[in-house]
């Protein structure tokens, strides 16, 4: 039976400055137009959402590929997921410094390994091997974000408290998530979803954070949905916040409710904040963040829709 697709794409729970409005709802519209033209013309799922999450990585308006945060050291480091619902193959890459577009290498783990995680310069090299070009980190580090970093450690050196949505240090400051993702429902009605962040601003190097696990940042599954989350995450972490909400679809949830239940509940257990895109087989979806702004978009066959706030 043929379904009628759907393109959801996220790219970022936070504050969102007024100036940044347009930039953002911009990069998810046109993330929605390169993932949609894929499905549109019989493509697959798992295309429609490494085409989108690409243009988001070459957006430097998010957190993810050129323009992500930088660690303590001045550095961009990368972390990405893919995953094939309809086959539960995953790929995901972590701590890699040397590539344009982590998602794409997280697909090669997907299609061309046997392991489903790489990290660093095994992953980096694991790339190259397949055919993805290694760069300077230099390319993807923007001035913004130098001025960012010396910002933040200034901040830090002279003791000032970063102010979180939950009121209970310490945590993340609330200006820190433009991570990226998308989720897909292709015509053969399979499922997949990604995500990929450039981390959080001032982090050490070496940490990974949500969007890359699976079951956290990620997961998609033909049997219940498939998730991306964006946000604080070590919260979302310790709650596998992203297989929590496929599964409550599989119980007989629906991805409209499930969603924002998803973010009270991470907000309830550990004060984390952060935002969610959550699509089902038989295309029903939900969106909900508890951050003032989450850049998001959607497209269906009535064409696509954009905001930062729902």
């Amino acid at each position: 039976m043929t379904r009628s697709p759907v393109l959801l794409v996220h790219g970022g729970a936070w504050d969102i400055p007024a100036d940044l409005l347009d930039a953002h709802e911009q990069g998810v519209f046109d993330a929605l137009q390169e993932g949609w033209k894929l499905l549109e013309s019989g493509g697959t799922a798992l295309d429609a959402v490494q085409a989108a999450v690409t243009v988001l990585e070459d957006d430097p308006a998010f957190d993810a590929g050129r323009g992500s945060f930088l660690t303590r050291d001045s550095r961009v480091q990368l972390d990405a997921l893919i995953m094939d619902g309809a086959t539960l193959r995953a790929g995901g890459v972590a701590c890699v410094e040397r590539l344009r577009n982590p998602i794409q290498a997280a697909r090669l783990v997907l299609d061309e390994s046997s392991h489903v995680y790489f990290v660093g310069q095994g992953a980096e090299e694991f790339a190259q091997a397949h055919g993805l070009p290694l760069i300077d980190n230099a390319e993807l580090v923007l001035d913004r974000e130098r001025r960012r970093l010396a910002e933040a450690q200034a901040r830090e050196n002279a003791g000032t408290p970063d102010n979180t949505f939950s009121g209970r240090p310490p945590a993340e400051p609330p200006d820190s998530h433009d991570t990226v993702g998308a989720v897909a429902l292709d015509q053969h009605g399979r499922l997949a979803a990604a995500t990929s962040t450039g981390g959080t601003l001032n982090k050490d190097p070496g940490r990974v954070g949500d969007s890359s696990l699976i079951g956290c940042g990620c997961y998609a599954d033909n049997a219940s949905a498939a998730v991306s989350l964006t946000g604080w995450g070590e919260p979302i972490m310790k709650l596998v916040l992203g297989k929590w909400s496929t599964d409550r679809v599989l119980g007989g949830g629906s991805p409209e409710q499930v969603a924002p239940d998803a973010m009270a509940y991470l907000f309830r257990r550990l004060g984390g904040h952060g935002g969610i895109i959550l699509l089902s087989p038989d295309g029903r979806y939900g969106m909900a963040h508890n951050t003032p702004r989450m850049a998001w978009g959607v497209h269906t066959a009535d064409g696509p829709r954009t905001g930062t706030k729902l």
